[in-house]
């Protein structure tokens, strides 16, 4: 993998999140942390989800296997998730512009939050991440678009055309 491709990946991956978290904005609190039927629940427990997934996989990267998730209840407020995500977001970004094409096309290792140890390719996990993204991503555009606060269309093609 050329780190230029994953750049683009990871550049729009920021770019369908401000999407989400714009559309997300000023929703009460209630209706941020109202249950929900997906497989997280409702629109907390799937970006809290999705900013897990993102925290783990860059603290793996970086050489360390985190043990504990991070759970709904420790944002209670729209507000708190989206700082925590803007400062993680902000270390996974400097992550993908340091990395090397050799850093890239290697192998690391870590254990899952049970202890199992595996091996992948970096850039192979760090597609995994944006692809997962994806997924929950579309959940919460569901959840928004039922509340009245669709983000719009977020497709990476979408993307593409505005950087050109």
């Amino acid at each position: 993998m050329k780190k230029q491709d994953i750049q683009v990946l990871y550049n729009y991956n920021q770019w369908a999140n401000k999407r989400i978290f714009d559309a997300a904005s000023g929703l009460t609190d209630d209706l941020f942390t109202a249950p929900g039927q997906f497989p997280h629940g409702g629109l907390r427990g799937t970006l809290v989800h999705a900013l897990f997934a993102e925290w783990i996989w860059h603290t793996r990267w970086m050489g360390e296997s985190p043990k504990a998730r991070l759970k709904p209840e420790d944002f209670p407020t729209f507000e708190s998730l989206h700082q925590r995500w803007l400062a993680e977001e902000a270390e996974l970004m400097k992550f993908v512009e340091q990395v090397t094409e050799e850093q890239l096309n290697s192998p690391f290792q870590y254990s899952s939050t049970e202890g199992v140890q595996y091996e992948n390719i970096l850039w192979q996990a760090m597609a995994h991440v944006v692809n997962h993204g994806t997924q929950h991503r579309a959940e919460a555009a569901a959840m928004l678009t039922d509340l009245g606060r669709s983000p719009g269309d977020l497709d990476m093609i979408l993307f593409l055309r505005k950087k050109i």
